[in-house]
């Protein structure tokens, strides 16, 4: 499975889900999908034993907002695991800035 996430969101997400990771937590994530690969919701499962890899698309890193690592790893310490929350501070309906390019028949969204 492969979901792009947009360098700004992405860095936020590697830095909550290493954290869990490298504790020996698993976790439940969960975000809602881009428009082109059904507008549903995908949950995966992470645990310490997977391999995951982060695929940045600028060469300059992001600066963290260390508010909304906060907010994430609240979330990722809940029952429901990870879900992907706005950033604080942000307007409310700014898109989160993601697109999954895998359909649910598992072929690339055209």
């Amino acid at each position: 499975m492969a979901v792009e996430f947009d360098d700004r969101i992405l860095a936020h997400l590697q830095v909550v889900i290493a954290a869990k990771l490298r504790r020996g937590e698993s976790t439940l994530f969960s975000w809602r999908d881009s428009l082109d690969s059904g507008d549903g919701r995908t949950t995966v499962w992470l645990h310490p034993l997977m391999d995951i890899a982060f695929k940045y698309y600028g060469h300059r890193k992001p600066t963290i907002n260390t508010a909304w690592i906060d907010a994430l790893m609240l979330e990722a310490n809940k029952p429901s695991g990870l879900q992907l929350v706005e950033e604080p501070g942000t307007p409310e309906g700014v898109p989160r800035g993601h697109h999954n390019p895998i359909s649910a028949s598992g072929q690339p969204a055209h």
